[in-house]
């Protein structure tokens, strides 16, 4: 039984009459009787109770039509849904992104892709590196906004934007008046860090090491905004993404460019090596491309 077939039933239960029914269906009337005849042989009833002027459904002709136009009607939304996806007028991006990246770039983002999109659905998963690149691996993701360090093993990787670390200090910190601060100026000072897990605990870390620094860490959190408010509080030092500083007035923590070679993060889109981006997933990627 073959999508061509179940058209001429239809065509010709609407017309009753080969000529007309071969004619909607822009081939020969032998063409359509010979395959409606293969098709009621492969069936072993009689579809059509034929005379000199019309084609009449018998009562088996009957039942068969409402399932074949069910199908035919099904076959034709399924087209139409798959075109208006291709458009993307409908459909879904899956999207993972940390949490240190979320809420600073996300906002932007979708308030530019979203009127030119507004029938398509983003769902946004926050999680860490290690988590979100284990969810686009098995396919739960269509990609994923993370930073280094990671696992690329599977991944492809296209970096979007690259940022500097700000050293955030508490608004009366002795060093806030500071002019240029240096690495070494930071040896005796506590630290307050994402929580174990978080690439961008990691970064901080690793330029500390790098610089021969030993940082006493006093509070570690999962979230920016606790970071920050620790820093408020006098609680401590830290380094933050650029894109995350909080301009909050006099309460604000002063934030100040180390001198030197500067604690930097990279941010990249991952998704899995053998399978290609999605047209939405290419034009969100796009958007931020062209938005630094």
């Amino acid at each position: 039984m073959e999508m061509h077939q179940l058209r001429y039933v239809v065509a010709l239960a609407r017309t009753r009459n080969f000529s007309r029914a071969a004619e909607l269906c822009h081939v020969s009337q032998p063409s359509l009787s010979q395959q409606i005849q293969k098709l009621e042989a492969e069936l072993g009833e009689r579809l059509f109770e034929r005379t000199r002027r019309e084609a009449r459904l018998t009562s088996a002709g009957d039942a068969f039509l409402r399932r074949a136009a069910t199908i035919l009607e099904e076959v034709e939304a399924a087209r139409r849904e798959v075109s208006e996806a291709q458009d993307l007028k409908t459909g879904t991006l899956r999207l993972g992104v940390l949490p240190t990246i979320a809420p600073y770039l996300l906002p932007g983002m979708m308030a530019r892709f979203t009127p030119k999109y507004p029938g398509l659905e983003v769902i946004v998963q926050e999680d860490t590196t290690s988590q979100l690149t284990r969810q686009v691996l098995a396919c739960d993701l269509d990609f994923a906004l993370v930073s280094n360090p990671f696992e690329e093993r599977g991944l492809q990787t296209l970096e979007l934007l690259e940022e500097e670390l700000l050293l955030a200090l508490p608004p009366h910190h002795a060093l806030a008046d500071r002019a240029e601060i240096s690495a070494v100026d930071l040896e005796n000072e506590r630290f307050i860090l994402m929580k174990e897990g978080h690439c961008l605990g990691d970064q901080v870390l690793s330029f500390c090491h790098r610089r021969e620094l030993r940082p006493q860490i006093s509070f570690r959190s999962a979230q920016l905004e606790t970071l920050q408010a620790l820093v408020r509080a006098g609680l401590g030092l830290s380094l933050i993404p650029e894109m995350a500083v909080q301009r909050l007035g006099k309460n604000s923590p002063a934030y100040r460019s180390l001198q030197g070679i500067k604690p930097r993060r990279k941010i990249l889109a991952v998704w899995l090596k053998q399978r290609d981006l999605r047209r939405a997933a290419r034009e969100f990627l796009e958007g931020i491309s062209s938005s630094k």
